[in-house]
């Protein structure tokens, strides 16, 4: 019967939990919220209504 292999310890990470510790204390953290997509982009340079004139 083959023997079987030595089971791995964990390793310790601060960042776990600290991460841990501070999901207790505030809660999960809140879903990500899609950002919606508008209907038309906006100019970058607007023009200013004394130039609009010159282009009728």
């Amino acid at each position: 019967m083959p023997k079987k292999p030595a089971r791995r310890r964990n390793v310790f990470r601060a960042a776990k939990e600290v991460r841990k510790l501070a999901r207790e204390r505030i809660g999960p953290v809140p879903a990500g919220r899609t950002i919606q997509p508008k209907s038309r982009k906006p100019t970058k340079h607007p023009k200013k209504e004394k130039e609009s004139w010159l282009e009728n």
